[in-house]
């Protein structure tokens, strides 16, 4: 299946945008056609900021350690001390990558959490007499040192950071109409130390793709994007970096699509509007500013760590609920064959994550006229020529038992948007918004719509809100919880 971010050719990106590729500048170091632009060292200015911080931490602890602490100090003590030290300063928020740092800001949670790691973590493991010995007085002189060179050296990052970010800005599209919109453009185009170079504005549909927006004065005049497939084809020619939404990416026409696109491609999302309207979004942390006006680093829920604990989890409890309810699978297979006939296992293509399409295993509960008819009829629960059998499996759900094979191969995940046919997925794609984004995602057995009652014959387009809702506010505390539900709409014959 082709997906939204498979390349346009030239000719027919000329014919679409008639002159967006030759109003808008390439990126330094980048290129005009659909290929990345090379990493050069201000597009990875990003990535390397929070090592540098982490690392100027660590060496801010080492100077501590070896200018006040009395010798001998146990490494044990030293490596322990990194460790709670990267960990407090992490959850603290103390490295991730801001707008508009300061290290002045920082300084009362670098004190607060230095006198903490030196004060709750030296003692418990000390183990030699000068490190009993050691007095508050030389661990507040420990912490106070630690903390004045982490703020030193913290300072120089930040202020490398800001002017690597100048040098070298990245080509950014901005989302939205109206004077805040403007206001946000002219102070990206004035400050360069905030890293962005507009370099297209997206208004919506209504719009003529070749109009181009005002600029001030001595800035060339940006050109105006009048759908997602502009903004599609923008994103690749030149290799943008940031997306900056004016508005709440659910308030903005084709917002949750755009965000989607953005996501896809890499770039960092921004919610910068006027503080006085500006209201805390889903998935938003703690709020920057650029020039004053508010800005929210507006994250996909795409979490290296998370995802890989997310697979971790889904491997084995899937393994080990294959194994517990392998007698029970045992019973369903030897009932459908006795029942209905030969063909225990039911095949089926559906779309998974990411639009990738797989096979798709269930108990057989009615055997379907041809494969036309498999992949196109939407409902079979009313069907009169369901065995009793059948019945019971799609009621008790027992028929998505052979799905547990699906989570160990990896093509599905315990919680997820459920996946559908290809079908049905380009049908809904072009009737229900949002449909589509729900796809960034593993499709799962069960899901947020399903614990909600949605199965079946019901709304699709409530159960696409209810999937992207998961997706944007997923973690794993949640897909415990859907779990839970779903063994207890099991419980209840839930099924459909």
């Amino acid at each position: 299946m082709t997906t939204e971010s498979t390349p346009v050719p030239r000719a027919t990106q000329a014919t679409a945008v008639r002159h967006t590729a030759s109003a808008i500048r390439p990126p330094r170091g980048g290129s005009q056609g659909g290929t990345p632009a090379p990493r050069t060292a201000g597009g990875i200015r990003y990535r390397r900021a929070p090592a540098m911080l982490m690392t100027s931490d660590v060496l801010a602890l080492g100077l501590a350690v070896a200018l006040v602490a009395p010798a001998p100090w146990p490494p044990l003590a030293v490596l322990l001390q990194a460790a709670v030290q990267l960990l407090l300063n992490a959850c603290r928020g103390l490295y991730r990558t801001r707008l508009s740092p300061s290290a002045l800001a920082e300084l009362p949670a670098l004190a607060g959490l230095a006198v903490v790691q030196w004060y709750v973590v030296t003692h418990p493991v000390a183990a030699h007499d000068p490190l009993r010995a050691t007095g508050w007085v030389t661990l507040g002189c420990a912490a106070g040192v630690q903390t004045l060179v982490s703020f030193g050296a913290r300072a120089l990052v930040h202020r490398s950071r800001l002017w690597s970010a100048a040098r070298d800005p990245q080509s950014t599209l901005v989302v939205g109409d109206g004077p805040v919109a403007d206001r946000v453009i002219a102070v990206l185009q004035e400050h360069t130390r905030y890293g962005m170079r507009p370099v297209g504005r997206l208004v919506g549909s209504g719009t003529d793709a070749g109009e181009t927006a005002e600029a001030p004065p001595g800035e060339a005049p940006l050109p105006v994007l009048a759908s997602v497939q502009d903004a599609r084809r923008a994103v690749v020619q030149n290799s943008v970096r940031h997306a900056v939404f004016t508005v709440p990416p659910e308030t903005a026409p084709d917002g949750a699509e755009l965000f989607s696109l953005f996501a896809r491609h890499g770039c960092r999302v921004w919610l910068i509007t006027d503080q006085g309207t500006v209201a805390r979004c889903r998935g938003a942390s703690r709020p920057d500013h650029v020039w004053g006006f508010a800005a929210h680093p507006l994250h996909a829920p795409h979490r290296p760590v998370a995802r890989r604990v997310k697979r971790a989890t889904d491997a084995v409890l899937a393994s080990v609920a294959l194994v517990a309810a392998s007698p029970v699978m045992a019973a369903c297979a030897l009932a459908v064959r006795v029942c209905d006939g030969p063909g225990v296992i039911f095949r089926q293509e559906r779309i998974g994550g990411h639009g990738r399409p797989f096979v798709l295993l269930k108990f057989r509960t009615l055997r379907p006229a041809d494969a036309h008819e498999s992949a196109t009829r939407w409902n079979v629960a009313a069907d009169r020529g369901m065995s009793r059998v059948g019945r019971l499996l799609r009621r008790t759900s027992l028929d998505e038992l052979p799905q547990l094979w699906n989570v160990v191969r990896g093509d599905m995940s315990l919680v997820g948007p459920r996946p559908e046919r290809p079908y049905f997925v380009q049908q809904f794609s072009r009737t229900h918004p949002g449909y589509r984004a729900r796809h960034r995602m593993p499709v799962g057995i069960t899901g947020l719509a399903q614990v909600h009652g949605l199965r079946g014959d019901t709304s699709i387009e409530d159960r696409a809100r209810f999937d992207n809702h998961y997706i944007e506010t997923w973690s794993l505390w949640q897909d415990m919880c859907v779990l839970a539900r779903t063994a207890g709409t099991v419980f209840r014959l839930g099924g459909s």
